[in-house]
């Protein structure tokens, strides 16, 4: 018999559960009936808190994008500098990613992309981060400019994420990672210049 928890307590540990199984497993070849298994509940357990396979991903997307921003904006908030900014950022992420690989997989995994519906949530989230870092991007630039940026920073990160939890890929610790493509990042960044106007050529 499982132990009987508070609802939100029973919800927190059903969403971590299915993190796990659908990074192990994929969305498709999941069953309720495999993570009620995991969990140690039965299947009308599951069901009194999500009433359906669907349902149980779209909210566990939803809840590993809001983990992601929040660890994003703790660390950043702490910084005093444009620099310490971009570095603690991407330290916030790859310790979010190497401390829970299936958090990864799941938001950047096949299923999340291949589906019209997963793949709205998953592009919002990503949306929402690149608001986040844009704001953090000190430029002489139009928003467009820096959100322009901040999504290609959000794409430098996703790659190296990718390399570094592949067998054989770069298994550095998140701080490496961080210093090596935050340097990457600020000189880059501190090489964009302000858009030049078409009458200055």
């Amino acid at each position: 018999m499982a132990t009987r928890l508070p609802a939100e307590q029973r919800r927190r540990q059903l969403l971590d559960v299915a993190c796990v199984v659908f990074a192990e497993r994929g969305f498709h070849a999941t069953a309720m009936d495999d993570i009620a298994a995991a969990a140690g509940v039965t299947k009308p357990v599951l069901y009194q808190h999500f009433p359906s396979k669907r349902a149980l991903f779209i909210e566990l997307l939803d809840d590993l994008g809001h983990q992601l921003l929040e660890r994003l904006a703790e660390a950043t908030s702490a910084a005093t500098t444009g620099r310490e900014r971009v570095e603690a950022g991407f330290t916030a992420y790859f310790r979010f990613v190497t401390g829970n690989e299936a958090a990864f997989r799941v938001l950047f995994g096949a299923a999340a992309r291949n589906d019209a519906e997963f793949g709205e949530i998953v592009e919002r989230i990503l949306d929402e981060t690149a608001d986040s870092i844009s704001q953090l991007i000190e430029i002489h630039g139009t928003p467009e400019h820096r959100r322009v940026l901040a999504h290609a920073l959000i794409g430098i990160a996703e790659a190296t994420s990718r390399d570094a939890l592949t067998d054989g890929g770069s298994a550095l610790d998140p701080a490496t990672l961080a210093r090596w493509v935050s340097e990457l990042s600020w000189f880059g960044l501190r090489g964009v210049r302000a858009e030049e106007t078409a009458s200055s050529h």
